[in-house]
């Protein structure tokens, strides 16, 4: 994968000539927010580390989103949609639910999992597996549906 900071750096240039405000701003956000990183923790972020910051702050639009959903603000419901669409554009190509179902059959049929109970370890390997390929809600819902 190309390097991410490179690639919001010339999407950051691009939005600025193109005056799109709304994609600027975001950008400078999520820049803000690896910047504010690599002080705190006193480190050159590598792209696995910039994936996890993103998928952190996609995770935080979309809780705001449906919470904005449910007290009717639309307005605020919407950007946030807007936003998380853009902070998507950065993360790796998502797995499709067949591959990921089919990472985990290979993950429980290995560990020899068998309950509910052993959800946790099978999230765990699956989670360093994916990569940032895929999220924990989807990881857990069909760890769950496969271990019932």
């Amino acid at each position: 994968m190309a390097n991410i900071k490179d690639q919001l750096q010339n999407d950051l240039k691009e939005a600025m000539k193109n005056k799109d405000n709304f994609k600027r701003d975001t950008i400078r956000f999520l820049m803000s927010a690896l910047k504010q990183v690599e002080v705190d923790e006193r480190k050159v972020l590598e792209n696995s580390d910039i994936v996890k910051i993103i998928q952190k702050s996609l995770k935080q639009r979309e809780d705001s989103a449906s919470q904005y959903k449910d007290a009717g603000r639309e307005d605020l419901y919407e950007k946030e949609q807007q936003e998380a669409t853009i902070l998507k554009n950065y993360l790796p190509k998502q797995l499709e639910d067949s591959e990921l179902k089919n990472i985990i059959e290979k993950l429980i049929e290995k560990e020899g999992c068998t309950s509910i109970k052993e959800i946790g370890k099978i999230m765990t390997l699956c989670m360093q597996a994916c990569e940032g390929r895929a999220d924990g809600k989807r990881i857990n819902a069909i760890a769950k549906e496969l271990l019932s």
